[in-house]
């Protein structure tokens, strides 16, 4: 078997939970860890009990609605890192065929409408994936506002103010630059403890504590957390991890298409921001030609790379194969946007190299429309972060025929 259809042991998901079984995994890539995977609910039609093994009371009942004939839970990579948790149900065609009560599909207009409106009144900053994707939203705002003041003057003159690009461009590329570095880096650690997204808020006020409190105190907050009853999202007693070890990056990560995207991500967020710094007033007014070259356009030539390949393995990661696109998948979308995004990143420092007008308003353009899309991007993640339980109703099946005859 390939590395792309099996988990190592160790590190198979899910594994502690007696209720579910794994049905089957795959990936994109053969030499790559799996992507996806889907688990049957012991008792469905599609699981056989082992001798002697009694099936569990019906799940998901709670606020149930949905009569449902099977079940089934799809795991994937990315839901994983996100802490999300999606049910599949193939929906009973009459009474008699009901086996459990579960929700209803996530996929209505009331539903996705309740999850806008906690986009803007609820804020979870406990959760590192909530924290991504508001930190690159407000990343993207920044940067839409520096497209203004970058594409405004090249085709409105009227809209032309004294040291407009100089620094309203420049300090706002500064902090959209370090915005967007402090989200990679929350993307990393949010990479490295999937299973655990929803203990960064523990970790950090452990960490604080640790920091601000005296020994004796310590040691007694240390021995009430040794007393009370594990968090679920700890994942049978693991910590949350601020750095991996290099057994476990080469072991794991390293063959993880999400932990590989992050770290591209990463590295294009760390080098763009170079040309984030360049660009503050009394720095880049002040450099030759040659060095504007070098230290300016040529980190966003490199950084803007490294963003379009992350948005590629994001897209990646969410498909079946690696060439057929996942449009019915929401995290599809976050990498296209965000490799649209990259792509404008890209383009803007390729045009800037040239100082004719229309390389300088093709720079100034992409710079405002790239932005545009990493708004987009971020937005549907913010979107995503907020939607913890999917659930997915299969097309009804059709009767057969022959069978009936």
């Amino acid at each position: 078997m390939s590395r792309g259809t099996k988990f190592r042991p160790e590190r198979e998901p899910l594994s502690s939970n007696q209720a579910l079984r794994l049905h089957s995994a795959s990936g994109p890539f053969s030499f790559l860890n799996p992507t996806r995977a889907h688990y049957n609910h012991v008792g469905s039609a599609l699981h056989e009990l082992k001798d002697g093994e009694e099936p569990p009371p019906p799940a998901y009942e709670q606020h149930a609605t949905q009569p449902a004939a099977d079940i089934g839970f799809s795991w994937t990579s990315r839901n994983n890192r996100k802490g999300r948790h999606q049910l599949l149900i193939e929906p009973a065609t009459a009474a008699s065929e009901a086996t459990y009560a579960c929700p209803e599909s996530t996929n209505t207009i009331k539903h996705m409408l309740r999850v806008m409106w906690r986009m803007v009144t609820y804020y979870p900053v406990w959760d590192i994936s909530w924290l991504v994707a508001y930190v690159f939203t407000w990343g993207s705002i920044i940067w839409v506002i520096n497209g203004f003041f970058a594409f405004l003057p090249e085709v409105d003159e009227y809209s032309v103010f004294k040291n407009e690009t100089l620094y309203g461009g420049g300090i706002t590329a500064f902090i959209g630059a370090t915005v967007f570095e402090i989200g990679s880096f929350l993307l990393m650690l949010e990479a490295v403890n999937e299973n655990r997204t929803g203990c960064f808020g523990w970790a950090i006020r452990k960490l604080y504590e640790q920091n601000n409190r005296s020994e004796k105190t310590q040691q007694q907050l240390d021995h009430m957390q040794n007393e009370a009853p594990e968090s679920p999202q700890e994942d049978a007693g693991k910590a949350w991890v601020w750095f991996p070890s290099w057994q476990d990056l080469k072991s794991h990560y390293l063959h993880e298409l999400g932990f590989l995207a992050c770290l591209s991500q990463l590295c294009g967020a760390t080098i763009f921001w170079i040309a984030g710094f360049t660009a503050l007033p009394g720095i880049f007014n002040k450099m030759s030609p040659g060095l504007t070259d070098g230290v300016y356009w040529a980190p966003q030539v490199i950084g803007g790379t490294g963003f379009i390949i992350s948005g590629t393995l994001f897209m990646i990661e969410t498909q079946k194969k690696w060439y057929l696109p996942a449009v019915d998948v929401l995290g599809w979308h976050i990498g296209l946007w965000n490799l649209i995004g990259g792509i404008g990143f890209t383009l803007s420092p390729a045009f800037g190299f040239d100082t004719h007008y229309w390389a300088q308003y093709q720079a100034a353009c992409s710079t405002f429309w790239g932005s545009w899309a990493f708004l987009l991007g971020s937005l549907i993640q913010l979107y995503e972060s907020l939607e913890k339980n999917p659930v997915e109703v299969e097309p009804l099946k059709k009767p057969d025929a022959s069978a009936s005859n």
